[in-house]
C-alpha cells in the first residue's frame, strides 16, 4: 500500500473526505485545494499515488497532469483523475495526458476503497523503481566555481547521498554527472538537501527529463530486481 498520497481537489469536502477514507486503510494523505500549490509540491516531494480533480482553475486536472509526465519526481507516480464528466473525448485527452485511472462523481467511500485495490500492483511497482539502492558510482559535482569529485553510497530515481571531496551549502544548486558503468554518463540538475560531516550530501534530481528518466531506471532496475530475490 502507498505511504504518502496527494489529494488536490478546489473542494476542501471532497479533498477532506477522500483523506478520511484513506486513513482508514492506513494511507497518509495531503489535502491541497490550490492546484498552483501542487505544482510546487510536486516539483519537491515524491509521493506514492495523486489524487487530482478534473476541474479546477487553471491548472486544471489535465494540465497539471501534463506537468506532471513532464519530468521530476513524479513523472511515473500513479495519477487518479476524480471527475463528473461523461464526455468520452475529454476522458481520452486525460488518458492521453498520463491518467491512469479515474473516481467517478457521486464519490463514496466504498468507490475509493476499490480505486485503492486496484491501483496496488501499480503503486508497488513505482515503489520499488524509486527505490534507494547501494551502489558505488563515480560522480562530478559542479556549482558555481566549485568543482567536486565523489563517490554515490546509495542512489534512486529521485536522488543520492554522494561522498566527496567537500560539502556545498543545504538548499544549494549543482550540475552532478553520474558515471554509471551500464551506459554514457548521465548528467542532471540537483539541489542539496543535507549534509553529513565534512564529506557526505544528500541530494535531490531537479527537473529530470524523461530521457534521463530512463536512462537512471534502466541502471537501476537490474539492480532492484536483485534485491528483491
Amino acid at each position: 500500500m502507498p505511504n504518502r498520497v496527494l489529494v488536490v481537489d478546489d473542494n476542501e469536502a471532497f479533498g477532506e473526505m477522500i483523506q478520511e477514507v484513506l486513513r482508514t486503510v492506513d494511507i497518509e494523505s495531503l489535502v491541497l485545494t490550490h492546484s498552483g500549490q501542487a505544482v510546487t509540491c510536486l516539483a519537491r516531494e515524491k509521493f506514492d499515488a495523486v489524487f487530482l480533480d478534473m476541474n479546477m482553475p487553471k491548472p486544471d486536472g489535465i494540465e497539471l497532469t501534463r506537468k506532471i509526465r513532464s519530468g521530476g519526481l513524479n513523472v511515473s507516480t500513479p495519477i487518479m483523475m476524480i471527475t463528473g464528466e461523461e464526455d468520452r473525448a475529454l476522458l481520452g485527452r486525460a488518458f492521453e495526458a498520463g491518467v491512469n485511472f479515474f473516481l467517478y462523481k457521486p464519490i463514496d467511500r466504498h468507490a475509493i476503497l476499490r480505486l485503492v485495490r486496484a491501483t496496488k500492483d501499480s503503486i508497488e511497482v513505482e515503489k520499488r523503481r524509486f527505490r534507494r539502492i547501494k551502489v558505488s558510482c563515480n560522480v562530478s559535482i559542479e556549482s558555481g566555481g566549485a568543482q567536486l569529485k565523489g563517490t554515490t553510497l546509495d542512489i534512486s530515481i529521485g536522488g543520492m547521498f554522494v561522498q566527496s571531496s567537500g560539502v556545498l551549502p543545504v538548499g544549494t544548486a549543482a550540475q552532478v554527472t553520474v558515471h554509471v558503468p551500464t551506459g554514457p554518463p548521465l548528467s542532471f540538475a540537483a539541489r542539496i538537501l543535507r549534509v553529513a560531516g565534512g564529506d557526505c550530501m544528500g541530494m535531490q534530481f531537479e527537473n529530470v527529463t524523461p530521457a534521463l528518466s530512463k536512462g537512471l531506471q534502466e541502471f537501476l532496475l537490474p539492480l532492484v530486481l536483485a534485491k528483491s530475490d
